[in-house]
């Protein structure tokens, strides 16, 4: 590029006045008259914008900024603490005048060096920095999503046990995204929310590197590798999948297969399957590995929940589905109060029903469950660890009910699956309910804008903690997909009054009473 020198004051006036401040295209830069020479720089504190014209300069021409002590070498630019560096400007004295190179830098330079910080951001999870750059990212003329594309390639080997829900809630980020065309602030929320739960849930952790075998897929094979809990093989069979150029709908039904496998790690192996859906269709094939091989190491690790008493007879009502003749479907009331193995009972004696219609059943039942859900289990001090149960387990079965239409919707021969474990999830949660509470207080009018309204309140959450603002996120979006679908059949009413009461209730995170009393009574008895 060519430059654009400016004559911007005479040295005489500048060395007067030690320090001076120039405009240029709304742009303030201060000048500085030094024993080493005249220097110049963004008169804003690239922290929170206070003006470095009030700062102080020591004789080795480090600038700080009195606000929050950040120091700059004003020589060029670094910032001494770590965090955002300073624009400095090339300085030249030509017959008594201070002149300013104002040249922008070339794209490519300045794309580097945003991503470059954006990175030590990342590694920091300084949020108001992540912010930042990936402001700066638009206004260079880059296309923010590249953040968040960053972020999964920074993260991807970093998390020991696989996905979590940062990447499940980038997927739903990028829908808001995507939906806010042309508001750019908003836009900014979602992708500084996706990167900044990204950078939490890996902050500081090591690296688990992956197997660098790669064999021809084979979707039986791969199935196998997981419920054999055979890392290896799974990631290798995904190498050789990825090097023949499969996209992941090609994939998606061995992953769903065996996700559905088993009554998994409270629905997560499914419902991630279909945020991974979401993320490789929006982003593209440069993010097939960094999104799908943690998620193979999710399934791997899954707990197999089907395994412990509560759930025990899953396997017994799958083999039973097969053998149903009832057509008809039983009603959502039915499910009311049923322990897990009452609920996967009903479910499995109605198997020959159209499985569209017994899902917007089972989808009733939970919501009906969530719109009940005893608020005293908030609150308890003295229970066992299994009632340890809130508003986020509660979520969970809308947001697996949802992964489940979305799945079988795919691969129909999943319905048996989706639909007993949908029932899992009715008879887990139907214990924590209250029979005796008014739900009508909750019931909403128009329910396609009450969602909607539920929805735009997620960009400015309020949430301390990511994993409260992403559950909150999956299940709006969840129960809007849902509705918007038409096969919630009587399940709409119910699961927009539920997510009316969720949003108008305390939601207790932290337990300490609680956490102490089990420790010390768990110690008490195994040592």
């Amino acid at each position: 590029m060519s430059s654009a020198w400016a004559k911007v004051i005479s040295h005489d006036a500048l060395r007067a006045k030690r320090k001076a401040i120039v405009r240029h295209n709304g742009k303030q830069i201060v000048l500085f008259d030094t024993p080493d020479g005249v220097f110049a720089c963004n008169n804003r504190c690239p922290h929170e914008g206070y003006p470095l014209r009030e700062g102080s300069l020591d004789d080795r021409c480090i600038l700080t900024c009195n606000w929050h002590n950040w120091k700059f070498d004003l020589k060029d630019g670094a910032n001494l603490y770590g965090g955002d560096r300073l624009r400095v400007y090339p300085v030249e004295l030509r017959d008594g005048d201070v002149w300013l190179d104002l040249t922008d830098e070339p794209f490519k330079s300045r794309h580097d060096k945003i991503m470059k910080n954006l990175r030590e951001a990342f590694n920091d999870h300084s949020y108001d920095r992540i912010a930042r750059e990936i402001a700066r990212l638009r206004l260079a003329g880059a296309d923010p999503i590249e953040a968040v594309t960053a972020a999964l390639q920074w993260s991807h080997d970093r998390f020991e046990f696989g996905w979590s829900h940062a990447y499940a809630g980038a997927a739903e980020w990028l829908t808001l995204f995507d939906e806010r065309t042309g508001d750019h602030e908003t836009q900014l929320v979602c992708l500084m929310e996706v990167v900044g739960h990204i950078a939490e849930d890996t902050l500081r952790h090591e690296t688990f590197p992956f197997s660098l075998d790669a064999r021809k897929y084979d979707e039986d094979a791969f199935v196998r590798a997981v419920d054999d809990e055979d890392e290896a093989t799974a990631i290798s069979l995904l190498r050789g999948a990825l090097d023949a150029g499969m996209e992941f709908t090609k994939l998606e039904r061995g992953f769903a297969r065996a996700a559905l496998a088993h009554y998994a790690d409270f629905g997560h192996c499914l419902i991630y399957v279909t945020k991974a859906a979401k993320l490789t269709e929006r982003l593209g094939q440069s993010v097939a590995w960094p999104v799908l091989a943690p998620l193979v190491r999710s399934l791997v690790y899954s707990r197999r929940e089907e395994q412990i008493p509560e759930f025990r007879s899953y396997g017994s009502a799958l083999k039973a589905w097969g053998k149903s003749t009832v057509t008809d479907v039983p009603d959502a009331v039915q499910f009311r109060g049923l322990n897990a193995k009452q609920a996967l009972e009903l479910a499995a004696q109605h198997g020959a029903a159209d499985p569209v219609t017994l899902y917007a059943t089972l989808l009733t039942a939970s919501a009906n469950n969530m719109l009940a859900y005893d608020l005293n289990y908030q609150q308890h001090t003295d229970r066992s660890f299994r009632d340890n149960v809130g508003w986020l387990d509660l979520t969970h079965a809308i947001t697996f009910a949802n992964a489940v239409r979305l799945t079988c919707a795919k691969f129909p021969e999943l319905w048996p699956q989706g639909l007993l474990q949908m029932a899992c999830f009715s008879g887990r949660n139907a214990p924590y309910t209250d029979a005796s509470l008014d739900s009508a207080r909750w019931q909403v009018g128009d329910i396609e804008a009450f969602i909607d309204g539920a929805i735009e309140t997620l960009f400015e959450h309020g949430q301390a903690e990511y994993i409260v603002s992403v559950h909150f996120l999956k299940t709006f979006l969840a129960s809007r997909e849902e509705i918007r679908s038409g096969a919630v059949g009587e399940a709409a009413q119910p699961l927009a009054a539920a997510l009316n009461r969720l949003i108008n209730s305390p939601l207790k995170r932290k337990h300490t009473r609680r956490t102490a009393h089990q420790a010390m009574t768990f110690v008490a008895l195994d040592g």
